[in-house]
């Protein structure tokens, strides 16, 4: 089960994954929990962004999409966000944000957003990260 724990996700696949993507592509998103740990063989620049939202808005959205969109049973979600994800976000995911490049707030609209990375990224070029 995935508890908002590292090791409960496939790092090689994720890897193969965006080897494969930035094949096609010169720019990748790689979104999620754990995205900061994706390392893929073919990238030598990289842009971290930390998406930040405060947690009553993560579970509420969580609760949108998993729930009220895809069916997953809402007593389950709450009890493994209660047990395992808020104490799994603290330690796993908060750490990463100063390792990140750009910090943005996760509740501006999606164009302000996309406006703040892209100009971030258009500051910082070129960013090669280790």
């Amino acid at each position: 089960m995935d508890v908002g724990d590292p090791r409960s996700l496939d790092f090689t696949r994720l890897a193969h994954d965006t080897d494969a993507a930035l094949a096609s592509s010169p720019v990748v998103i790689v979104d999620g929990l754990f995205a900061r740990h994706v390392t893929p063989r073919t990238a030598n620049v990289r842009f971290g962004i930390f998406v930040h939202l405060p947690a009553d808005l993560r579970l509420a959205r969580k609760i949108q999409r998993k729930c009220l969109r895809d069916g997953f049973p809402l007593d389950i979600l709450l009890r493994n966000y209660l047990n395992h994800r808020r104490a799994a976000h603290e330690q796993h995911v908060e750490p990463l944000r100063g390792g990140c490049d750009l910090v943005v707030s996760g509740d501006r609209p999606v164009d302000d957003l996309g406006q703040q990375v892209w100009t971030a990224i258009a500051a910082n070029e070129p960013i090669h990260k280790s």
